[in-house]
């Protein structure tokens, strides 16, 4: 295991400092490092050349070297120079924020989707920093010479070989990002289609979105075996940060005719790389594309407003922010006293997915936002319209059925749409 010095630097205007440093530890130990010491500097604006002071590198590299440190890891991402300039004084591996959390979904990233999503976001993350060695070669070609100059030669040949392989590392990386862009769109159509598919099937998604480790894949574990006894169709849940990279998505049946689609997507966390949103847009795309959205919280997290915000802010990025919304305050059990939950408050919910408290309030929740354009009404059909009789037992809330001299009797909940679709046949509502 690697043993990792996190190194932090607080600007005075960010009160969840400790927190975030917190946070950084979560995600160096996810990407199974042991945190062998820490270092902050408090400044009033970053240093330009190094990110910390030059006093403080000192400092670091020392630290690094009493607790034996195979690498320094910083709490912010770092600009192309600031990494190369570090790991010339530190003598050591420099990754920031942007690279653990690459590297924590490199390793979870499971289909084909995620794992081209991923290489595209970590080649965009390098790219620039691959340019950013050219003033560091060597020029051991030299410059044009006296044969040189911008010949048909010149191009590659008329630089020095660090540069040249430098030059031709940089086209092989653009031409990968290429290949893997055409790839991921042919992936996303598929996606589209199959979005599609399930819309002209008039079942109304839900997605789950939240902060990772939240608890998003044990709710949908939670309401698969509570409502479709379907263990198979389970989705990993670790209590660790990303645990799931992949989007999940399963027909929850509660009996009433009222199914819908829960989609689990990929958690987000504060100063998610905007290469990762881009790269990861059409697996997030089914947050964007539903009907409605329960955004789970970790409730018993001291910092669980902020993670909120964030939440919003990411969801805002992608275009999903006035989709509705129920808020799962999870994990409320660690809070709450037991006999208190499942409490409801307008859009939120106080719950435990684990232990499955409130998981019918919530459905009864979700009932409600997706199930609001239902009307009640009575419709006596004749006999020889069997066809509505079936459509509607298979797509509306059947209370009643009596079969009648002049046909069946049927007291229903049903969309409003079809109420009207079949209003010759309505005695009431």
């Amino acid at each position: 295991m690697r043993k990792a010095i996190l190194v932090g630097v607080d600007l005075g205007n960010d009160r969840n400092f400790d927190y975030h440093m917190e946070e950084l530890a979560g995600l160096a130990e996810a990407c199974e490092m042991e945190v062998a010491a820490r270092v902050t500097q408090k400044m009033a604006v970053t240093n330009a050349a190094l990110y910390v002071g030059t006093g403080k590198v000192e400092e670091i590299r020392l630290a690094a070297e009493t607790v034996e440190a195979d690498c320094a890891v910083f709490d912010n991402s770092l600009k192309p120079s600031q990494q190369r300039n570090l790991q010339k004084e530190l003598d050591l591996p420099v990754l920031d924020r942007t690279n653990l959390i690459l590297e924590i979904f490199e390793k979870r990233a499971r289909t084909k989707e995620a794992r081209l999503q991923v290489e595209s976001a970590s080649l965009q993350y390098m790219l620039p920093r691959l340019v950013g060695m050219r003033e560091a070669l060597s020029r051991q070609g030299g410059g044009a010479g006296a044969g040189g100059g911008s010949g048909a030669g010149g191009g590659l040949a008329n630089r020095g070989a660090g540069e040249q392989k430098l030059e031709l590392d940089r086209r092989k990386i653009e031409k990968r990002i290429s290949e893997l862009r055409r790839e991921l769109d042919a992936i996303e159509q598929d996606r589209a289609t199959q979005r599609q598919k399930r819309q002209k099937s008039e079942l109304p998604s839900v997605a789950l979105v939240g902060y990772t480790n939240a608890g998003k894949s044990t709710l949908l574990n939670k309401m698969l075996d509570t409502y479709m006894g379907d263990g198979e169709k389970t989705v990993l849940e670790k209590d660790m940060l990303f645990a799931t990279l992949d989007t999940t998505v399963r027909r929850i049946s509660p009996g009433d005719n009222r199914d819908f689609l829960l989609s689990d997507t990929v958690g987000f966390i504060d100063q998610l790389p905007h290469t990762l949103i881009k790269a990861f847009r059409s697996t997030l795309a089914e947050a964007c594309g539903a009907d409605l959205l329960l955004q789970v919280v970790d409730y018993s997290d001291p910092h669980y407003r902020e993670q909120m915000e964030v939440t919003a802010d990411t969801l805002r990025e992608l275009g999903a922010e006035k989709i509705p919304c129920i808020y799962v305050m999870n994990k409320a059990d660690r809070m709450m006293e037991e006999h208190e939950l499942p409490k409801v408050v307008g859009d939120k919910i106080y719950m435990s997915a684990k232990e499955g408290i409130g998981l019918e309030a919530l459905l009864e929740l979700i009932r409600e936002k997706l199930f609001a354009d239902y009307v009640s009404c009575e419709m006596q059909i004749p006999y020889a319209d069997g066809a509505a009789v079936a459509y509607l037992k298979e797509h509306a809330v059947v209370h009643s059925l009596e079969y009648g001299a002049d046909g069946a009797i049927l007291r229903l909940h049903c969309k409003k749409s079809d109420a009207g679709r079949y209003a010759k046949y309505c005695v009431s509502g």
